[in-house]
């Protein structure tokens, strides 16, 4: 193996830290194979296997399955991943389950006659889950029953609420004490989900510094091989993610490593990445803009149907080998239709359909609008979440105003959550040490110098999350988009709403981008409501009224105490005894 593949070979910045972070355990993994492994339900139970001889090349050579059978009788085929080891002797498999009982497993190897990795049996014991994290009482997400919507496994409803940390993995974000830092920033303000990148960046060049950990890359030069150290580094930061209740929504590579990787090599990474994540609560995107070729290539940039052609044949490879069948999408790019169905070339690989829409101001709204509505109509029926939007302060300058107006935007549309960005978040900027160009930049400091840890504090992030916990005020899964609920009282054309959401006689959730008057029309008879003003930037709700028995039509005016442009109407059902 190369200098880089040796375990501790590289560490950015000399950081003892992060050097004794490598040490990290996970709490509720058993450390030998022939202990007793018990652990609780939906929580990761790790087992290894050592190879009785040497094999050369491993990675390369040795393909690893173990074979696990709940109390039920149902089998699950589960990856495992080489560790490298002393001698590169070591594979581990990671399992987890929701049923409570006993487990038994045997493993099967490419080399038969290696009787450390092959036909090796043992039991695992699953106990009740006792704790409060939501992802292992209520279980990973998957898409609801209405194919609407995200719940947990137990079918509890979950209101999609990401950041966007895509270089989250690289030695630019300190571990511990910055990723805890931001980390517990997020969870207080109720974000539930981190988009984060494997290690295979956009923005960079492929073994460009910047992108590596605290032990290197996650690849040999030339792909030769994966670098378990690189992974051993990065499973410290998915597992605390994991264990505040966020479900880390890894992305494979970035779109434009699949020409100089190719498909099979693709594939590895990705069998290494559901080897080893698979069995923790986490959801797959298959790539970050899947049809968007190198920076740099003739022509940059257009749409690489070719790139995506690939892309789909790593989808079903993805399919073919998760046994627990983790969500999974496909991230696009800004060009042609602005959809993860664009993205792939079938689309009934796609649980949910992930967008990314303009970075922009008032230009953005009305294809952000478009593209939700479009999603939401199209068929197979499936969530849509925005997956990139108006990054705050994006080239240090974009106002807050129109990150929080694209969460209203989707959400009053049909959306069935958000994910928010932050500019010096996405890219790890550190204060006086920003990301810097991107390989298509002449110069200058690429999309900003803003550091993470004042991006961490843009008041956008506290307000998308004030606007998911007004929904979930409701039965917010219940919700459906009507665009025929609310117009200007003015009756003038507007391109910019209002946009209504809601569930008929219960609720209503109405958003205007503009200071005027709005008619609330169609209101039930019979019904009567509490109409409420809602003031995006700062979550304090007053009643204005009450509306509906007789009432058809009313028409309500923004309150002088919000002062944004854009703010919310609510309707809720007055309920009689």
């Amino acid at each position: 193996m190369s200098d880089m593949s040796k375990r501790g070979a590289m560490v950015p910045h000399g950081s003892k830290v992060a050097i004794a972070a490598l040490a990290f355990c996970y709490g509720a993994i058993v450390s030998r194979a022939d202990e007793a492994k018990t652990t609780s339900a939906n929580v990761i139970v790790e087992i290894p296997f050592t190879a009785q001889r040497e094999h050369e090349d491993p990675f390369n050579t040795i393909t690893l399955d173990v074979i696990f059978t709940d109390p039920s009788g149902h089998e699950l085929r589960v990856p495992a991943f080489w560790d490298g080891g002393e001698g590169g002797k070591t594979w581990k498999v990671r399992y987890a389950s929701p049923v409570v009982g006993v487990h038994r497993y045997r493993s099967e190897c490419s080399d038969s006659s290696d009787a450390g990795l092959h036909n090796v049996r043992g039991e695992v014991h699953i106990e009740a889950y006792t704790g409060d994290n939501p992802l292992y009482l209520h279980g990973p997400i998957r898409v609801a029953d209405d194919r609407r919507h995200l719940a947990y496994a137990d079918r509890t409803p979950f209101f999609w609420l990401a950041d966007t940390w895509w270089m989250g993995l690289c030695h630019r974000l300190h571990w511990p004490d910055e990723f805890q830092q931001l980390t517990a920033d997020r969870k207080a303000k109720g974000f539930n989900v981190v988009q984060i990148v494997a290690g295979l960046y956009p923005d960079m060049h492929p073994f460009d510094p910047r992108g590596a950990n605290e032990a290197g890359y996650p690849w040999e030069k030339e792909y030769a091989r994966i670098r378990p150290e690189y992974f051993d580094a990065a499973d410290q930061r998915i597992e605390h993610l994991v264990n505040v209740g966020i479900s880390p929504c890894i992305v494979g590579a970035w779109g434009y490593f699949m020409p100089w990787m190719g498909v099979k090599k693709m594939e590895q990474h990705w069998r290494y990445l559901i080897a080893r994540y698979g069995a923790m609560p986490v959801v797959w995107c298959a790539a970050g803009e899947a049809n968007l070729p190198w920076y740099l290539a003739k022509g940059f940039p257009y749409d690489d149907r070719e790139q995506v052609k690939q892309w789909t044949e790593v989808m079903r490879y993805i399919r073919a080998t998760d046994p627990y069948h983790r969500l999974l999408t496909v991230h696009p790019t800004g060009i042609g239709r602005l959809s993860a169905r664009h993205a792939t070339d079938d689309s009934s690989l796609l649980d949910f359909d992930m967008l990314q829409t303009p970075h922009g101001q008032r230009e953005a709204c009305d294809p952000t609008v478009d593209t939700v509505r479009e999603s939401y109509a199209d068929q197979p029926v499936m969530p849509v979440i925005d997956g990139e939007a108006a990054y705050e302060m994006l080239n240090d300058s974009l106002p807050t105003q129109w990150t929080r107006a694209m969460f209203w935007l989707s959400m009053t549309n049909g959306a069935a959550g958000h994910t928010y960005g932050a500019n010096g978040i996405w890219q790890c900027n550190r204060p006086g040490e920003p990301h810097g160009p991107s390989p298509f930049s002449t110069g200058g400091v690429g999309y900003g110098v803003i550091p993470w840890n004042e991006a961490m504090n843009l008041p956008g992030s506290t307000q998308v999350a004030l606007g998911k916990k007004l929904f979930e005020r409701f039965a917010w899964q219940e919700f459906s988009p009507h665009a025929d609920w609310a117009v200007y009282a003015d009756d003038q054309p507007a391109k910019f709403g209002p946009f209504a959401t809601g569930k008929a006689g219960e609720a209503r959730i109405v958003y205007a981008l503009e200071s005027r008057p709005v008619k609330l029309l169609q209101l039930e008879a019979g019904v009567k409501y509490v109409v409420e003003s809602f003031d995006p930037t700062t979550g304090m709700a007053k009643a204005i009224r009450s509306a509906g028995g007789n009432q058809q039509d009313i028409i309500v005016s923004k309150p002088s105490y919000i002062k944004s442009d854009d703010w919310v109407i609510l309707l809720e059902r007055v309920k009689i005894d």
